[in-house]
């Protein structure tokens, strides 16, 4: 069955400094009360919700729909920014907060209910048997957005009604294409060496070097190059801790970054590294900051010399030679929170932003735009960023929380549920990297190598993480089979199972189905299951 979100909704609610209350139909397609003033105007497919309050700071925007469910339903819910292992079709559950859009499957038929990406809200649905609810988030930070005379248009809504005999993989893929009408995608597909998960942090100038060179040796491809991504350890402030912020020069291990990003090349790979926009040691202007953490001072992305800075340091890792540049964190360092805590309350941090006429999605969007810019022909990979806003604007998404190379467990959970619950979005709102595949002795081959030929035929971005040392002859023969497929562009691959499990093991690839075994019985992995953080 198809609900009802393109007629004018039941019942508007705003939420405001002086608390909730009900705005009235005082027109067509508008809704006023108390200083507040909604406006909707439909258009096509879609309806755009327009918010104007002169004098009031606005929070919450919320719009329901009266709808009487009958029969069973499935439903798949997104994630604000990354996934965390636990994307599901589930039944109904009326709390359950949905970012940006869920799905509906009656058994014969799925429909989809959302908001155009790049939006100037942060917005959530809930479901239940009697309605729909779209809740459209416009706070600046922990405080309503100071509006002015501005009119705000927070939201586009839109819809996508399936067809009979349409597999509601088809179905979540076109309505992801309806949401993105222009993703950016990369010319190549991305594919490569990453260092963390075996270095976590430790390495040198040499260590990157031989590397690249290894991964350098996996790859016949004259036409498509792998990449090697630099990831944290580099910088100036880096040591003490994992995840240390700028200044964004290199340290006594990496003492010239332009020279390693040539050798890396000569090596036969592009070079790529890892960055944390908002988090420095540096000494800055005390207007730029925005809250002090233990490693560092969070800059506040709202003034446009904290702008000004980041663009600069892009550039500078641009002129130095690097094609790939990772940005991290920036969800974390403005919210306060990771993505799986945010629900309904997206901000956990008591500071509001400097410029408070404008929304947090506002904010993180000129972020984001500044990025892109900034990176020139550079991939752009964003980390722990907010999906619905990076789409449109970033080639590629580290779609899920991270793998591990010290525990298959964590690998399963994180990286096999993300590939596939987030799927859809691959090649509609950018290219879908569902994290590395991290090669130690502490993970069994036997369960890595199906991890690796799932990412490697799947069309997905291939990142392996691998220390030359470590690796086996044989491992060696299938890491250049893999990277001979993920050099090339692959028809993106499907979960044929994703309705029964949250850890699809039959897959679409190359046309073919393929069967995985992700589980393996012994006293080492049961280990790692009994000891797992999230239990």
């Amino acid at each position: 069955m198809a609900l009802a979100i393109r007629r004018e909704p039941d019942m508007i609610l705003v939420e405001t400094d002086n608390g909730w209350q009900t705005a009235n139909r005082s027109g067509d397609g508008i809704w006023s009360g108390g200083g507040v003033e909604i406006t909707l105007h439909s258009r096509n497919d879609s309806c755009s919700v327009g918010l104007s309050a002169p004098l009031l700071a606005v929070k919450t925007v919320r719009l329901y729909w009266k709808q009487n469910v009958t029969g069973r339903l499935a439903v798949l819910g997104d994630h604000w920014e990354r996934a965390y292992g636990d994307l599901e079709w589930r039944g109904i559950v009326p709390e359950r907060v949905m970012p940006w859009y869920f799905l509906t499957n009656d058994g014969i038929v799925t429909n989809g209910y959302g908001v155009k990406t790049g939006t100037a809200s942060l917005c959530y649905w809930q479901f239940d048997q009697d309605g729909i609810t779209l809740s459209a988030d416009v706070r600046c930070g922990s405080e309503g957005v100071q509006l002015g005379v501005r009119k705000l248009v927070a939201a586009e809504i839109v819809g996508y009604e399936g067809k009979e005999g349409e597999s509601a993989f088809a179905a979540a893929s076109r309505f992801c294409s309806v949401m993105c009408e222009n993703p950016v995608l990369p010319d190549q597909p991305v594919y490569g060496g990453n260092n963390w998960y075996y270095a976590y942090g430790n390495s040198s100038h040499a260590e990157i070097l031989e590397d690249s060179k290894f991964m350098a040796s996996l790859s016949s491809s004259s036409i498509n190059r792998p990449y090697m991504v630099i990831d944290d350890g580099w910088q100036l402030a880096s040591g003490g801790g994992a995840c240390n912020g700028g200044p964004w020069r290199g340290n006594s291990l990496f003492p010239e970054m332009d020279r390693l990003a040539h050798e890396m090349k000569d090596a036969g790979v592009k070079p790529g590294i890892w960055f944390r926009p908002l988090l420095t040691s540096e000494t800055v202007p005390d207007e730029w900051l925005r809250y002090s953490a233990n490693n560092g001072y969070v800059l506040d992305p709202s003034v446009p010399d904290v702008l000004n800075d980041i663009a600069e340091s892009v550039a500078r890792m641009v002129s130095w030679g690097f094609e790939l540049i990772k940005h991290d964190f920036s969800t974390f360092d403005m919210l306060g929170q990771w993505g799986f805590q945010m629900k309904s309350k997206t901000n956990a941090l008591p500071q509001p932003f400097h410029d408070r006429s404008r929304t947090t999605a506002e904010i993180i969007l000129e972020l984001y735009r500044v990025l892109a810019r900034a990176s020139g022909g550079s991939v752009v990979i964003g980390c722990n960023t907010i999906s619905h806003l990076s789409a449109g604007l970033f080639e590629v998404q580290r779609t899920g929380d991270d793998t591990s190379g010290k525990l298959w467990e964590r690998t399963r959970y994180m990286g096999i549920n993300t590939l596939a619950f987030r799927m859809p979005q691959h090649g509609t709102f950018y290219s879908h990297d569902a994290d590395c595949i991290g090669i130690t002795e502490q993970v069994p081959w036997e369960l890595n190598r199906q991890w690796l030929e799932l990412l490697a035929e799947s069309g997905t971005p291939l990142f392996v993480s691998a220390s030359p040392s470590a690796v086996t002859k044989q491992q060696q023969l299938e890491l250049r089979a893999a990277f001979e497929l993920a050099a090339r562009p692959l028809a993106p691959g499907e979960p044929l199972d994703w309705m029964e499990t949250t850890c699809p093991r039959r897959w679409l690839l190359g046309g073919k189905e393929t069967r995985f075994q992700w589980n393996q019985v012994s006293a080492e992995l049961q280990s790692d299951i009994d000891n797992i953080w999230w239990k």
